[in-house]
């Protein structure tokens, strides 16, 4: 079959790999009809996280056809119509009985991202994200294997088209955590930091949830454009404007807003200090975003955060977290908990996720489609590739 596999820093090929096979009673194959670029798969592709083989095959966010199904699979039959989940969980462990889907405990065989580790258990697997996560063959491919589908995998109605549903996978639910987490009621004012595709969909989540006021900071003229025609969002660009966080709180009666999502994470653009500190591997994440959300969030307010950080920040600024009696909640997403929840709000369409598309590729030109939204040209916000037909 064709597959996108990783090769080294800003190298992807799509090359001819061999086909995946059930290796476990709960396992399905699916043939694949829609797969995306998520932006952090553009952290892998940057060289960003460690754990990643040649030849390994990557993306998280895809959905397809059921072509056979294991000797314990009962939710599922060949010919269903699915969306996966990017997090594999086994659906009976500590945490998910408690719905805490990205902790699972027994999926990963990976040590996990955490560096203060001792003998915690790793969280879940997740697919095509690195050794440390398991290893887990992704979706940018033709077919996948799938594990655990009497836990992960959406049945979707025909009605609905691939475009409609295919970031139930990841960046809707991510988006939506974020605001749930956010506590966005109607009447709130929210700011998020980053309008890439997770930023988007937290506007659209958090406009399903009654949010009166949202800033958005981001330097992409063109996403900002979009976001504030799509969302009504109140645009900040960060190299026109030199403290975001100043201009949001003169805009709230010098209170600062109910909450502030972080949706950039760990290569947020930093400080000269903070370039080279990474570059030197004496830092693990830039922290100027979430210094800006800390700033920006009023007294008694939450800062949520499904950017992906890893390791240590410098600059935290915990005392002033300290001092405003700031919450923090963040964390990968627990996608099964609100994937069909979200799937009623499409088919009545409070949300329309499919609008932040701007290319549909074919996947043999997925390593172009990387570098495209690497580079952000021609205005790409979200790229979904199909196997076998271009458009």
């Amino acid at each position: 079959m064709r597959a996108l596999t990783f090769h080294g820093t800003r190298d992807v090929r799509v090359d001819n790999v061999a086909d995946p096979t059930l290796q476990h009673p709960q396992d399905i194959l699916l043939r694949v009809t829609a797969t995306a670029i998520c932006g952090s798969d553009l952290h892998l592709y940057r060289g960003k996280v460690p754990g990643l083989k040649e030849g390994d095959i990557l993306g998280h966010e895809f959905m397809g056809i059921v072509e056979e199904v294991g000797a314990g699979v009962t939710r599922l039959r060949p010919g269903d119509r699915v969306v996966v989940p990017f997090v594999i969980a086994c659906g009976a462990c500590f945490f998910c009985e408690r719905n805490l889907f990205a902790a699972c405990e027994t999926t990963n065989d990976g040590r996990g991202a955490i560096l203060n580790k001792k003998d915690l258990r790793p969280g879940a697997a997740l697919f095509g994200y690195t050794h440390l996560y398991g290893g887990v063959p992704g979706g940018q491919a033709e077919y996948v294997r799938v594990p655990m589908a009497n836990t992960g995998p959406l049945p979707i109605p025909d009605a609905l088209t691939d475009a409609q549903v295919l970031f139930l996978s990841d960046i809707l639910p991510t988006g939506y955590q974020a605001v749930l987490n956010a506590e966005v009621q109607p009447g709130s004012s929210l700011a998020i930091f980053g309008a890439g595709p997770v930023g988007l969909m937290a506007a659209a989540c958090a406009r399903l949830k009654g949010a009166e006021r949202i800033f958005m900071v981001d330097h992409h003229d063109d996403r900002l454009r979009f976001a504030a025609d799509t969302y009504g969002v109140e645009p900040i660009h960060f190299d026109k404007v030199d403290d975001p966080a100043r201009a949001i709180i003169e805009a709230t009666q010098f209170r600062g807003v109910d909450a502030s999502i972080d949706a950039v994470g760990f290569e947020a653009k930093g400080s000269t200090v903070e370039t080279v500190l990474t570059t030197l591997k004496l830092e693990g994440s830039s922290g100027e975003a979430l210094r800006q959300a800390i700033a920006a969030t009023r007294r008694g307010g939450i800062v949520s955060v499904p950017g992906v950080y890893a390791g240590f920040i410098h600059a935290f600024l915990f005392g002033d977290a300290f001092d405003k009696g700031l919450q923090f909640r963040m964390g990968q997403t627990h996608v099964q908990r609100f994937m069909p929840e979200l799937l009623e709000h499409i088919g009545n369409g409070a949300l329309r996720p499919e609008v932040i598309v701007s290319h549909q590729l074919s996947l043999d030109d997925a390593a172009r489609g990387y570098e495209m939204f690497d580079k952000k040209i021609d205005g790409c916000r979200k790229i979904v590739l199909t196997p076998g037909r271009a458009t």
